[in-house]
């Protein structure tokens, strides 16, 4: 008898749908998973489409079900595959996932948060998939920092997912509600996250090298920052009451608070931290009724002023900044397109570069000088030289459902 087989059998004697009903009609489902093979560390929350729970699961292979729903797959396991079955009286599902060894930290990586799948690693070269980390929640964004430690939260859950590429290790921080934008400190390492809503406000949390967390309320719906780490600063775009907020990385208290723009989204920083950029993300065309635009506001030891607007802009949403042109890039939901203005006084630059379905946020590499832009509503990630602002070969590629940001890192 074949595993299948043997593993079926063993599911519907749990069930009892046979002896029940031994002439009923079983409905085919599918247990939803990527075709990509999963990373060692990975939790996949298990879901049937197809028929209605309840429904009994059975697995073979490495790794143990947990009573949540969940498929945990032990960071020692070695490459392979398991066999999961689902079912219950009105239908049945099967699913074999592929198992594959940690990405090296060798090679040059694309990471992606994809709010459907986890995070997603590609080789930056081909862009071809490594391998999925399933963290057991919804990613909104992804950080990586000079050692090789990737944070991602978690936008529907409390948990921050952390791996670390050498040694390849997974582990889950508490305490991190409604998690959005992440950045990880160079100087301290300490990683810093928005929060949309905790106990009713946003919030920006510090997760330390140590482990601990701290929280600090920072507005109505916190979404973007940045983070200015000469200066021990970390800057937080309130989305819902338009201001940005200056919050110092030791202390966590606020130092300053300025109005930005309506709709105050994403941020970008200039090098010498004189200057930040926020996205008004409105539309006329929304419930809002008023045009996006991006403003760069001088961050003056006095009041913080706008020194420069773009034009309307159809629905922006993210923001990527590059230094060594002077380039400010922005994407646009509606439009999938990149707006090129110039950082300086925020008119174009160049046409905007046309791109994939409701591009979000953009990463800059300054490495190899390529803009980065997860496509959410395509599934896929679009990839531009910065120097001729074409396109790069075999892109865009395809990646896990909806992503929402990408982050690059180099072998050191």
């Amino acid at each position: 008898m074949s595993r299948l087989a043997a593993l079926l059998t063993a599911l519907l004697a749990l069930t009892g749908s046979i002896a029940r009903n031994p002439s009923a009609h079983l409905a085919t489902g599918k247990i939803a998973a990527t075709a990509w093979p999963y990373l060692p560390g990975s939790s996949i929350p298990l879901r049937v489409d197809g028929f209605a729970a309840p429904y009994h699961i059975a697995l073979l292979g490495p790794g143990r079900l947990l009573p949540s729903g969940v498929y945990d797959i032990p960071q020692g396991t070695l490459t392979g595959s398991a066999l999961l079955v689902a079912g219950n009286m009105y239908g049945l599902a099967a699913t074999n996932l592929r198992i594959a060894s940690p990405p090296s930290v060798k090679r040059p990586l694309a990471i992606v948060a994809s709010y459907d799948d986890g995070i997603v690693f590609h080789d930056a070269r081909d862009f071809s998939v490594l391998g999925v980390l399933a963290t057991g929640g919804t990613p909104s964004d992804t950080a990586v920092d000079a050692s090789g430690r990737i944070a991602a939260p978690d936008t529907q859950g409390t948990t921050l997912t952390l791996a670390t590429l050498s040694p390849w290790s997974v582990a889950h921080v508490e305490g991190v509600p409604l998690g959005d934008e992440v950045a990880i400190d160079p100087q301290t390492h300490a990683i810093f996250i928005t929060n949309r809503d905790v106990n009713g406000s946003g919030a920006l949390t510090r997760v330390a090298s140590d482990g601990s967390v701290t929280r600090v309320a920072t507005g109505a719906t916190a979404e973007g920052l940045v983070i200015d780490a000469p200066r021990h600063l970390v800057y937080v775009a309130n989305t819902n009451d338009g201001t940005i907020v200056a919050v110092n990385t030791d202390s966590m208290h606020v130092v300053r608070r300025f109005h930005a723009a309506s709709r105050v989204f994403s941020l970008a920083i200039s090098a010498d931290g004189a200057r930040i950029y926020a996205i008004s993300n409105q539309s006329i065309g929304s419930p809002y009724a008023a045009p996006g635009f991006a403003v760069a506001i001088a961050l003056t030891p006095g009041s913080p002023r706008v020194v420069a607007r773009s034009a309307n802009l159809a629905f922006p949403i993210g923001v990527a900044l590059d230094p060594a042109s002077q380039t400010l890039f922005v994407t646009d939901e509606e439009l999938g397109q990149v707006d090129v203005l110039d950082a300086a006084t925020l008119h174009p630059r160049h046409a905007p570069l046309r791109t994939c379905m409701t591009p979000w946020k953009p990463a800059y590499d300054a490495v190899n000088a390529r803009l980065y832009v997860p496509c959410a509503g395509a599934d896929a990630v679009d990839v531009f030289d910065t120097h001729t602002l074409r396109r790069v070969a075999r892109a865009p590629f395809s990646t896990g459902g909806y992503p929402l940001a990408v982050a690059i890192w180099h072998p050191r």
